[in-house]
């Protein structure tokens, strides 16, 4: 079993893939690897809503699902939520994950 974990990033026509250790978050995934569109202000403390995602349809149901205080700050993104929307720092790169592919809202 690998200790890395591959995230996709698609950002309008762009399409960025970084690989990270096994339990960072993909904020941070997205944050430590310049991805644009992924401000992540408060960190990854669940406080800002500035690292929503969308996550790719294929993926959505094998995440766990979101905790009150995510759906709560779901309310506050820039950009509507849909049904597929996460907080990317409320999602931990794991084996599960790897491949995951989260597409950034044009408006953070």
């Amino acid at each position: 079993m690998s200790d890395k974990s591959k995230v996709v990033f698609v950002n309008g026509a762009n399409r960025t893939e970084v690989e990270v250790l096994v339990g960072t978050s993909a904020m941070h995934a997205a944050t430590d690897n310049l991805v644009g569109g992924i401000i992540g202000e408060c960190g990854g403390d669940l406080s800002c809503a500035t690292c929503h995602v969308f996550v790719d349809p294929e993926w959505f149901d094998r995440l766990d699902a979101p905790g009150v205080d995510e759906r709560d700050m779901l309310e506050a993104t820039s950009e509507e939520p849909t049904e597929f929307s996460r907080l990317s720092c409320q999602i931990p790169c794991t084996a599960e994950t790897d491949g995951i592919v989260l597409h950034i809202p044009e408006s953070q």
